[in-house]
């Protein structure tokens, strides 16, 4: 393995990750699902837009570090990394971003077919030093996408997190 290129993401703070994902289950009523599918473009296109408005210094920094789509037999996931929770929880609740709107019209919208499509989601705050990344010819991805990468073999964590002697990775 020595020819391939070992990164790890450069963040040694606390983080947040937010899971969010959809599942048809009746096919037949679009009227309920193609509005949930496709809510989620438009927060994240939001989200990346405030996110190089703060960069630039022209807007608030949401907390907002990275998404990523998954597809999967269960229906889409997106995975999200944020600053921290009480990142996530300001946005889902300001009135003036998309999410808000978008949760009332499907409240809205499932009450004349309750069931007919399923939303879940997960938040992990992470505290410092409790997460790692391992990047072996990859692009960047997932928190080292949000964060940046590193070659500085001192800054991969060992796969055994909060264990007291763990070693990084070769």
């Amino acid at each position: 393995m020595s020819g391939f290129v070992h990164t790890s993401h450069t963040h040694d703070g606390d983080l947040a990750v937010f899971l969010i994902g959809m599942r048809v289950n009746q096919p037949w009523r679009p009227d309920l699902w193609v509005p949930v599918l496709g809510a989620m473009p438009g927060m994240i296109a939001e989200l990346y837009r405030a996110k190089a408005a703060a960069a630039r210094g022209e807007g608030p920094d949401l907390g907002f570090l990275e998404a990523r789509t998954l597809l999967g037999a269960g229906g889409p996931t997106v995975v999200q990394y944020w600053r921290d929770a009480d990142a996530i929880y300001a946005y889902a609740n300001d009135p003036d971003r998309l999410h808000r709107p978008a949760w009332t019209a499907f409240y809205r919208r499932s009450r004349r077919a309750t069931g007919a499509v399923g939303i879940w989601h997960e938040t992990y705050a992470v505290p410092a030093g409790a997460h790692e990344s391992l990047y072996v010819a990859m692009p960047p991805t997932g928190l080292g996408k949000a964060f940046g990468l590193t070659q500085d073999r001192s800054r991969r964590r060992h796969a055994a997190l909060g264990r007291r002697g763990g070693t990084a990775a070769p």
